[in-house]
């Protein structure tokens, strides 16, 4: 199975795209693509009892719509294509425009060492974008001054909590829904692909939900992992975004707990207090790794987004 990515279409863009997915016999290539992974041309028309012209030509319309990637390969006569699908979830949206989104969020990025309290243990670390930030696996060191140059913090037990400034209350504004997006990995001394870890999100002290990562991930360097980090360390992890409305709590998505906006009371505290951890009755304890600016394959550090 392909590791999960996603694509959100607004309808009225990307003609492209929602043409290309507009026959039933493309909708079953990506189908197949997803759940087998790379196949080439004759494959694919024989999984689904498809003409190869039919397959080819659809695999060319997905191509172009940019929901194929294909790579040419040695066969036995020749080379031989082969396909994989860009996505594994695809999201037609009819929500107002990119323009008009964009005016009712209110973003702020928080550095991955900016935490305001922590509670860890061992294995546990800092890391800059330079240099590992005092000595490892000494949770004491967690509240030194210099954890505010941090790209990369890990612990095996624990917490560390964030607090956000409540924007929306500033400018006198309701709060429709609240996302926060963080790349995430387990964490295990070296690295280890098969290591799951209940990761948990409480927002001002209220469990929201908990997402399983599959491992510790250091098979390759992340795109913006420093050259001088070592490759058995972990390297990456995976964007995960939690969002609370009034409907619920969702991780990507996929319904997560009955948490709405109105269980959080935003509009009382002037601050969102985000934290991240392993959570005490965890059935899974294989720590975290949370990837900020300088490290992983986003470069990014913690997002709240405030819909309102």
């Amino acid at each position: 199975m392909m590791e999960r990515s996603f694509l959100t279409i607004a309808a009225g863009e990307n003609h492209e795209a929602i043409r290309a997915l507009s026959a039933p016999a493309r909708i079953e290539i990506l189908k197949l693509l997803c759940a087998k992974g790379p196949l080439n041309i004759n494959d694919i028309a024989q999984a689904l009892s498809l003409p190869q012209s039919t397959v080819a030509t659809g695999i060319q319309i997905l191509e172009e719509a940019g929901l194929v990637d294909s790579r040419l390969a040695k066969a036995r006569k020749g080379n031989q294509k082969i396909c994989s699908a860009t996505y594994s979830e695809i999201l037609i949206s009819f929500e107002e425009s990119a323009a008009q989104r964009a005016n009712n969020i209110i973003e702020v990025e928080m550095p991955v060492g900016l935490y305001t309290s922590c509670d860890v243990h061992a294995p546990c670390g800092l890391c800059s974008s330079e240099s590992v930030i005092g000595p490892l696996d000494v949770p004491d060191y967690f509240l030194d001054p210099q954890r505010m140059q941090a790209g990369l913090v890990w612990f095996g037990r624990g917490y560390v909590e964030y607090k956000f400034p409540n924007n929306a209350k500033v400018l006198n504004k309701d709060i429709r829904a609240i996302e926060f997006s963080l790349e995430l990995s387990s964490e295990v001394p070296g690295t280890n692909a098969d290591w799951p870890s209940d990761i948990t999100l409480w927002v001002n002290g209220m469990a929201i939900g908990t997402w399983t990562s599959p491992g510790d991930y250091g098979d390759k360097r992340g795109a913006f992992t420093p050259a001088w980090w070592k490759l058995e360390g972990s390297q990456y992890g995976m964007m995960k975004t939690w969002r609370i409305s009034t409907r619920g709590t969702f991780i990507d998505g996929v319904a997560a707990s009955n948490v709405t906006l109105s269980d959080l009371a935003l509009g009382q505290h002037s601050s969102i207090r985000l934290r991240v951890g392993i959570a005490e009755n965890a059935g899974h304890t294989g720590g975290v790794n949370i990837f900020g600016r300088g490290f992983g394959n986003h470069g990014r550090d913690i997002i709240m987004r405030l819909h309102v």
